[in-house]
């Protein structure tokens, strides 16, 4: 149990691991990608109730840009909807 008067003002939490959770359950990466979209509006929300006043994601590194150019074009685009909502 967290004690509300223990809450950090600032997370922050470093996104790796959607492209092994696809492999592991034989889907193609994409499809980690968008599973980590849904546990991001869980965090969101999560931390929102905590009352936690900042939250930082680092969901895409300098290193990222080293993928294949169509695996970057399906982050970009989820990354664009889940703004968009």
């Amino acid at each position: 149990m967290i004690s509300r008067d223990n809450i950090p003002q600032h997370i922050a939490i470093i996104m790796d691991g959607n492209g092994r959770w696809a492999k592991e359950h034989y889907l193609p990466r994409a499809a980690g990608h968008r599973e980590g979209t849904k546990r991001v509006k869980e965090i969101i929300k999560a931390a929102a109730e905590l009352g936690v006043k900042v939250l930082t994601l680092f969901a895409f590194s300098t290193e990222n840009w080293s993928r294949p150019r169509k695996e970057i074009a399906v982050l970009m685009r989820y990354l664009d909807d889940f703004l968009d909502r």
